[in-house]
């Protein structure tokens, strides 16, 4: 039986869950060192057909090093890399059934839109007709059929990169790979293209293997996100379960913003757990099936949404309460994040969402206050 999905998922596709589905990309114990230095450490992962999956890390990871042994341009200093259950091992590029799209989109610019996006199936000795018919879906495709006979340099950033992705799909391969393919695009138009992308991808049902360092496209477009440090992968989950029930201190901080109290395990009897916070000097309530004793070193996780602040103290079951001080407000428009001090040289965030105009009493600068969230909304990292 499939585990029930935390949070909202981009759509009902989940093959992970299920034993039965076979690899469509698998990497077998893959390490690939540059000298001393390693950048891919005995990693294992495995990728679905029709999964749009996202290699996420800061720079140095490891992740553009694992796209490339997928392309060919890199071996492996040991383990395997399969496709569809064929090792790839000793297949060059040019031979295998995937493309990549650069973050530099590399389009020829000498050559016209059209021309750019016929190179690869020229180079393939396609018979001319069936080229101009696939040159002509290409331009459907990604909607830029009256710009044929423009030249890249009279194209914007946002055009070119499309051009760049119809060449890569062109030669309908098996699996697209994508390098930072939206960081030389502005905020909007970035946004705007990450949606394009996985309509498309669903659309044509293919496999999708991006590479990037924002947490913001990771977590919009894949179905699954593999978080990278190290050359190892920390954790490979959907986006919500990542966001929500992050493994470790490095996941939980890499992605989006987190506030972490630090402490003991106090009191645990079933999921109902107590950790006391020297900091505090208090006990928190947390409601998490994990495996901890009482005494061992733990940590609680909170996202800044899930933290309420008030003038009173809030009463009821299943809530913490603990008292603080505004420190400082970022007004960001649709929210302003509240930086609290709870103790002596230690802050925390709070989100909150500016629903209306005008606020009777509004909590400012200074004001004594009350932070709250229920017992379900952190999460106890003991790494």
């Amino acid at each position: 039986m499939a585990k029930k999905p935390i949070g909202p998922v981009r759509r009902a596709f989940a093959p992970w869950d299920d034993p039965a589905q076979p690899a469509f990309i698998e990497f077998r114990n893959v390490t690939k060192r540059f000298g001393d230095f390693v950048a891919v450490d005995d990693l294992s992962l495995t990728i679905y057909e029709r999964e749009f999956h996202a290699l996420l890390g800061g720079s140095g990871c490891g992740k553009t090093t694992l796209m490339r042994m997928l392309a060919g341009f890199e071996n492996p200093t040991s383990g395997q890399i399969f496709l569809e259950g064929q090792d790839l091992a000793g297949i060059p590029p040019y031979r295998r059934p995937v493309n990549m799209m650069f973050q530099s989109y590399a389009l020829f610019p000498h050559m016209s839109v059209e021309k750019n996006i016929a190179f690869g199936l020229l180079q393939d000795k396609m018979p001319k007709a069936d080229v101009d018919k696939r040159v002509k879906e290409m331009l459907q495709l990604v909607k830029l059929e009256p710009f044929a006979k423009r030249k890249p340099h009279q194209l914007s950033g946002g055009q070119k990169q499309r051009v760049a992705l119809a060449r890569s799909l062109a030669k309908r391969p098996k699996v697209l790979l994508l390098d930072e393919p939206l960081g030389a695009l502005d905020k909007k138009l970035r946004e705007e293209t990450q949606l394009e992308l996985m309509t498309l991808q669903e659309d044509l049902r293919m496999t999708f293997l991006i590479v990037t360092h924002d947490q913001e496209e990771a977590m919009t477009m894949a179905d699954r996100i593999s978080v990278m440090d190290h050359g190892r992968i920390l954790q490979n989950d959907t986006p919500a379960t990542i966001y929500e029930m992050p493994n470790s201190r490095f996941v939980a901080e890499f992605i989006g913003d987190i506030n972490i109290l630090e402490g003991q395990i106090s009191k645990k009897e079933g999921d109902q757990i107590q950790l006391f916070s020297s900091v505090l000097g208090d006990h928190l309530d947390i409601v998490q099936s994990i495996d901890v004793n009482v005494g061992d070193k733990a940590a609680l996780a909170i996202r800044p949404e899930k933290m309420r602040i008030s003038f009173d103290k809030p009463e009821g079951p299943g809530i913490n309460a603990i008292p603080g001080e505004v420190w400082d407000i970022a007004y960001m428009g649709d929210v302003s994040i509240y930086h609290i001090k709870i103790a002596e040289a230690v802050t925390v965030r709070s989100i909150v969402a500016n629903t209306t105009r005008l606020v009777e009493r509004p909590i400012t600068w200074d004001d004594k206050i009350w932070l709250s969230w229920n017992r379900d909304a952190g999460v106890i990292l003991t790494r």
